[in-house]
């Protein structure tokens, strides 16, 4: 699956950008980067726990908001700063791939979100996923 022009343009600024060492230093600095991984912790447990019956649990370091309608989340479920939102996916492997996301929600803040858009959709290839671990993510090889 190739991206559209568009999208290549916006990976390659993004890509461009984060390389940049002031960019770098004042995006990514916790001063910066923790109150927006606060945040998005903040909303990801408030959207699991409203639409999961506020199934809420800490587990495997991350906190598990079960329960919600498959529609409310991607694949088998997607970290929000520190709330991972599934259905019914918590195994432990995933919980540890989740967990590594959750340190990466955490060193990046909100600035992982053009980050992780930009590193693309195929899992194999995307830079976090990898860190993660592709077979305890359930992505297979």
């Amino acid at each position: 699956m190739s991206q559209s022009p568009a999208r290549g343009r916006a990976a390659r600024a993004i890509d461009a950008l984060s390389r940049n060492r002031v960019v770098r230093a004042v995006a990514l600095h916790p001063v910066v980067a923790r109150p927006g991984y606060w945040f998005a912790t903040a909303v990801g447990v408030t959207w699991g726990a409203l639409l999961g019956g506020f199934r809420v649990s800490r587990r495997g370091g991350v906190v598990v908001c079960a329960g919600l309608p498959r529609w409310a989340f991607g694949r088998g479920g997607t970290t929000i700063g520190a709330a991972f939102l599934t259905h019914d996916n918590t195994r432990e492997s995933v919980l540890e791939h989740e967990a590594v996301h959750r340190a990466q929600w955490k060193k990046y803040g909100l600035a992982f979100i053009p980050l992780y858009l930009a590193a693309g959709q195929d899992a194999r290839t995307n830079r976090f996923e990898v860190e993660a671990g592709l077979e305890k993510g359930g992505y297979g090889r």
